[in-house]
């Protein structure tokens, strides 16, 4: 199965199919309101901003797994994200991205991508500690680390990179301008 084979849960509990999304560039990305990295919901609104006329769409999946920081309804969610960072890319129902219940788009995105580290510094130390403590092995596998781990998506479908949540957003913004030349 490809990337255009999956269907994800919209907030109103509709099915809607990633071929919806055929000849985009899509960042998928895992969130969270109560998180470090959530102040990257204003940079990825900006990216946003830049790109979606040439073609780009945000898919935005909040998760509760990494210390229960999406602990809100998908409506409180949704109002929370909107009010503060002024949101306008989709944003879908809550997910699981690692485990038993992991959706199948995050499994086979976490299983089609290597993780390469968290780089370097005192946040990345942080981190890593409270990834380890959930992941013994967190090193060894390919699952979501934490929230706000990026994937983007090429035009035809095919996974262009991998981003955890470190990653510098000027980085991603390169990628992604890269992306949909």
């Amino acid at each position: 199965m490809d990337i255009y084979g999956f269907e994800v849960k919209a907030m109103n509990g509709t099915m809607v199919p990633l071929s919806d999304y055929k000849g985009k560039v899509m960042l998928i990305v895992n969130t969270a309101t109560g998180c470090g990295f959530t102040p990257q919901y204003e940079d990825l609104q900006k990216i946003y901003d830049e790109f979606k006329d040439k073609g780009l769409e945000i898919l935005d999946f909040p998760c509760n797994q990494f210390r229960e920081q999406a602990p809100g309804s998908d409506e409180e969610i949704h109002t929370f994200c909107k009010g503060r960072f002024g949101i306008t890319f989709p944003q879908f129902s809550k997910i699981d991205v690692i485990g038993e219940n992991a959706d199948p788009l995050f499994k086979y995105l976490s299983e089609n991508t290597k993780f390469e580290g968290f780089g370097k510094g005192l946040k990345v130390k942080l981190l890593a500690a409270a990834v380890k403590s959930v992941d013994k092995d967190y090193k060894d596998n390919s699952n979501v680390k934490w929230n706000f781990t990026k994937f983007l998506i090429g035009r035809d479908g095919s996974i262009l990179a991998r981003f955890e949540p470190t990653v510098g957003m000027e980085e991603v913004r390169a990628a992604v301008a890269k992306a949909v030349e």
